[in-house]
């Protein structure tokens, strides 16, 4: 089969690998159908995350065919159509158990990661039962994609930690696909005020076509000053961290207001000042957290009954042989104008 391979910071390759084949009876070996590039992916290729090797084939989301099962697997069959979890689970550990899918000792993050990805014509998955998902013939496939990753990290993550309620102010920090996620899924609890900041105008213009009542680009106006003349002095209720860098989590520490929620998402790979000088005395809570992707079931309801259209975030389409090409256009999504995009086999 083909697949992207990773060689080392930035080297990657779309080249001949061998096909899966079952290796424990809970796998399923599943043909890709549709697959997409996340921003953990450009840290990968970046020589950011250590735990991948080099050979290792890429990817941690996707919809795909069951080509084969192993005698343990029973809520799939071959031809079913299905969704790939970002998240491997067993379901038995303790971690499973307490529903923490994302610690769980057997799989956790390990697509794309720990074990050959998504990003190939065809990928093994273990714990087949319990981590993919049926979805119906009838689905747009295309949103569906969404729901492996970016849906669930931007909920979990970020509205269910940073406890987003009726009438709340929120200011989601990067307007990437993660944010506006977040963006999207906040709407859930009607909040009255949903900013966006970013530093890309092309991103800020979307994020007001999916319900943000106000943007800011960081790099042309003062984004603390703006946010409080906003909210009237006060700050938000709810900063939401979506981007990994120091800056932008200090920006969410000079924006909360007394009481508030700050819920981090991004992938930091540098310290981070924690001003407690400021916030020692202002009953703020600080989450973080790994997506467990325990919300996924609720969210392809409301995908597939048209209350969620995550579709609005995909951006460009090429076929999965054109990985190369994808990942440039991602790779430089301010020049390109991209969000998600979707490779086809």
């Amino acid at each position: 089969m083909k697949a992207l391979v990773y060689h080392g910071p930035g080297k990657k390759s779309w080249e001949e690998k061998p096909k899966p084949s079952i290796a424990e009876a809970t796998d399923a070996i599943v043909k890709i159908l549709k697959t997409t590039i996340c921003g953990t992916d450009l840290h990968i290729m970046k020589g950011d995350v250590p735990t991948v090797t080099e050979g290792r084939i890429i990817g941690h989301e996707g919809i795909g065919i069951i080509e084969e099962v192993g005698g343990s697997v029973t809520n799939f069959k071959v031809g079913d159509r299905v969704l790939i979890s970002c998240i491997t689970s067993c379901g038995k550990c303790e971690y499973c158990k307490k529903s923490m899918y994302s610690h769980c000792e057997k799989g956790g993050w390990i697509l794309g990661n720990l074990i050959d990805g998504t990003q190939a014509e065809f990928v093994r998955i273990p714990y087949a039962d319990n981590s993919l998902y049926a979805i119906p013939a009838n689905a747009d496939e295309e949103a569906l994609v969404m729901l492996s990753d970016i849906l669930p990290t931007g909920f979990e993550c970020g509205v269910l930690n940073g406890k987003v309620k009726p009438g709340d102010s929120v200011a989601i920090v990067g307007a990437g696909p993660i944010g506006l996620a977040v963006l999207l899924t906040a709407q859930f609890y009607t909040p009255a005020v949903i900013i966006m900041i970013d530093q890309d105008d092309n991103r800020l213009k979307t994020a007001l076509t999916l319900g943000a009542t106000h943007t800011i680009n960081s790099a042309t106006e003062n984004a603390t000053e703006r946010v409080m003349k906003i909210t009237g002095g006060k700050g938000v209720d709810t900063a939401i961290e979506a981007v990994g860098i120091p800056a932008t989590f200090e920006l969410c520490e000079a924006i909360i207001g007394a009481g508030g929620h700050i819920a981090n998402i991004g992938v930091h790979g540098k310290s981070v000042t924690l001003h407690l000088e400021t916030l020692w005395s202002r009953n703020i809570t600080i989450t973080t957290r790994l997506v467990d992707t325990v919300t996924t079931p609720m969210l392809l309801k409301n995908v597939l009954a048209h209350k969620l259209d995550p579709q609005k975030l995909i951006t460009h389409r090429f076929k999965l042989e054109e990985i190369v090409k994808a990942y440039d256009t991602f790779g430089n999504a301010a020049k390109e104008k991209a969000l998600k995009v979707i490779l086809s086999s």
